[in-house]
């Protein structure tokens, strides 16, 4: 079983603000959880948006060292595209980094850590789990 956390879970974690998020991500092996470009991506703009760009980076750094990053690549494309006219199609849109998020874990077949459920629900086929609850 493979993890990949969306921004918001990353946030939270960084912050310290659930404890029951940590307790969780701690009992979990670092080579059960992997990252994902867009993630990593939104992370680095919070940084840059920072007060102290040079000590966000550092500890962005700190975390991010232990975790594979998968890209989000041609084959990821093309399943964000189905998933987003999907939804298009029915009016649930969700935001462009999510889907690309949620493309990249079914592509891989990941179960996304998230609690978002509300808004990465209405993707078929996507399996989540909300460590916060």
């Amino acid at each position: 079983m493979t993890f990949l956390p969306d921004t918001n879970v990353c946030i939270t974690l960084l912050r310290r603000r659930n404890l029951r998020l940590a307790e969780r991500w701690q009992a979990t092996k670092a080579s059960d959880v992997v990252l994902c470009s867009i993630v990593v991506y939104e992370l680095r703009h919070g940084a840059e948006r920072s007060s102290n760009p040079v000590r966000e980076h550092g500890k962005l750094d700190m975390f991010l060292k232990p975790f594979i990053s998968l890209p989000f690549d041609d084959d990821c494309a093309r399943k964000c595209a189905v998933i987003r006219h999907e939804l298009e199609e029915i009016g649930a849109v969700i935001g462009p980094h999510d889907l690309q998020i949620a493309a990249i874990a079914l592509q891989y077949e990941l179960i996304l850590v998230t609690h978002n459920t509300r808004e990465f629900g209405r993707i078929p086929k996507l399996k989540l789990e909300d460590w916060e609850l």
